[in-house]
């Protein structure tokens, strides 16, 4: 049996079928959102095996809102649409990262001083030293 767990990594970490693990992870699976062009992470998201399918059907990207327990593609009612440019898988096959093109102002719910949408929800760093937390430069 050892021989065919071994086997089964082995394909799963280094073999090209696609195959997200969705039931180690209760149904969920993790998605980093990363803009293509510049390399920053945009937001931190789930998806479920219906999101998935629909964001590969469509080439926009559709998560699992687990706060309202149902699908939705980004800009629905924002217009701040997420053009799915690559999928990357890591090697488990449990998280993924849609390497995207914003195709509108910004992906966060929250606002900046201006009263504009921020462009992505990682606007904020942990200064170590202090414990604390600072507006990255140019995110407010």
């Amino acid at each position: 049996m050892d021989e065919m767990n071994n086997y089964a990594a082995i394909e799963l970490e280094e073999g090209l079928q696609f195959t997200p693990q969705f039931d180690k992870r209760g149904g969920l699976l993790p998605v980093a959102v990363q803009e293509i062009d510049t390399g920053q992470i945009l937001m931190l998201a789930s998806i479920n095996e219906e999101a998935l399918h629909k964001t590969i059907k469509t080439g926009l990207a559709t998560f699992w809102s687990t706060s309202r327990n149902q699908l939705w593609t980004k800009g629905e009612t924002s217009g701040d649409v997420l053009r799915v440019d690559n999928i990357l898988i890591d090697c488990d096959q449990d998280a993924l990262v849609y390497q995207v093109t914003l195709l509108g102002n910004g992906v966060c719910h929250t606002f900046d001083r201006q009263g504009n949408h921020r462009k992505a929800c990682f606007y904020r760093e942990l200064n170590l030293e202090k414990n604390s937390l600072r507006f990255i430069k140019g995110m407010r």
